[in-house]
């Protein structure tokens, strides 16, 4: 019985022991800190949710704290979404870009577009349209061809397109919304922005196809620095011989079409998120300088337009006949282009 009862103590004391254990196994565990899980979002979440008194700890320590420190800021914050501009929640180069819009670009080239505007009502009021000094031989000379004209017309719309809808979109809320009001603009303006970026597009193929056609002809030549001095002789009333294009039309081919449209065309890929060939950061950032760029261009664009087309149409008899039909006169080729009437001759 003892032996007995000596194996049931061993058996109490071994239970007893092992329940020790365990509590201050517990114990030990309460006590010790918390170590935190990992998280994808990348913040700590601890093991023990409940030692958090009523958010105070998450309260005290944000997940980024640089956030609402430097709120009225441009570097990014972190977020966990992978859009990087939900991360600013204050721009401040939009209110900059809001001022050289509204302000700078708006203003001036509101200016700018009146003056050219009005300065060809003025020429056209005081000298009016510029005569031939001798009467039309009936003879005619081939100028352009069926592709050359299909071409240039169709820059020429587009073009036109182009302008009427983002000068729209530009001034419109002057003049268009209070005649309108507000809703029917916004549905009007929509029209208009998705024509303009439809538009693009083909304008810029025209104007690459239109650099490759006529490149070769638009090179420096003789008569070109002279018509620069003289400004083409249309205050003098005495014309500079010029090749298959003068100077000005050279300087518009160059500088007007090519360059300018070029940079509206790439500025507009931008803001039509469509760039080919390359890899842009469609941030805000990005979009504001490409806006700054493409209505700059365009309106110094749209003001050499002007002097180009009303030289082109009504500011000079005979000089729509080219593209109107492929060929001019001879008395016109021989008084405006006189260098490739003379080559024409040489040639029989």
């Amino acid at each position: 019985m003892n032996r007995s009862f000596s194996s049931v103590s061993r058996s109490w004391v071994l239970a007893l022991g092992v329940s020790l254990s365990l509590l201050s196994g517990v114990c030990i565990a309460e006590r010790a800190p918390m170590e935190p899980l990992p998280s994808p979002s990348g913040v700590d979440v601890p093991k023990n949710l409940n030692a958090i008194p009523n958010g105070t700890q998450a309260q005290a320590q944000p997940a980024n704290p640089s956030i609402f420190t430097s709120a009225n800021s441009d570097p990014y914050n972190y977020v966990s979404i992978p859009d990087k501009e939900a991360s600013v929640l204050i721009q401040r180069s939009g209110q900059q870009w809001r001022v050289i819009r509204n302000g700078v670009i708006t203003v001036y080239g509101g200016w700018l577009l009146a003056i050219a505007f009005f300065g060809i009502i003025a020429m056209y009021t005081i000298k009016g349209s510029i005569k031939l000094h001798e009467p039309l031989s009936g003879v005619k000379i081939k100028r352009f061809s069926a592709f050359d004209r299909l071409v240039h017309w169709l820059m020429a719309f587009s073009f036109l397109a182009l302008a009427f809808t983002g000068l729209l979109i530009l001034y419109g809320k002057y003049f268009a919304m209070p005649l309108m009001g507000g809703s029917a603009y916004g549905s009007f303006l929509m029209v208009c922005k998705n024509i303009h970026n439809f538009t693009g597009p083909l304008f810029t193929i025209c104007i690459v196809i239109f650099f490759l056609l006529f490149a070769h002809k638009n090179l420096p030549g003789k008569g070109d620095l002279q018509w620069f001095l003289t400004f083409g002789g249309i205050f003098s009333g005495k014309h500079v011989p010029a090749g298959f294009f003068n100077g000005g039309e050279k300087f518009w081919f160059w500088f007007g079409m090519t360059f300018l449209g070029l940079v509206i065309s790439g500025s507009g890929f931008v803001l039509d998120m469509i760039v080919p060939f390359m890899t842009v950061e469609y941030t805000r950032g990005t979009m504001q300088i490409a806006n700054i760029i493409h209505s700059s261009a365009a309106i110094l664009m749209t003001t050499m337009a002007m002097g180009h087309i009303y030289i082109g149409t009504i500011g000079m008899q005979g000089s729509i006949d080219g593209m109107k039909t492929g060929y001019v006169d001879a008395t016109w080729a021989k008084e405006h282009h006189e260098l490739w009437y003379d080559k024409l001759n040489k040639k029989g």
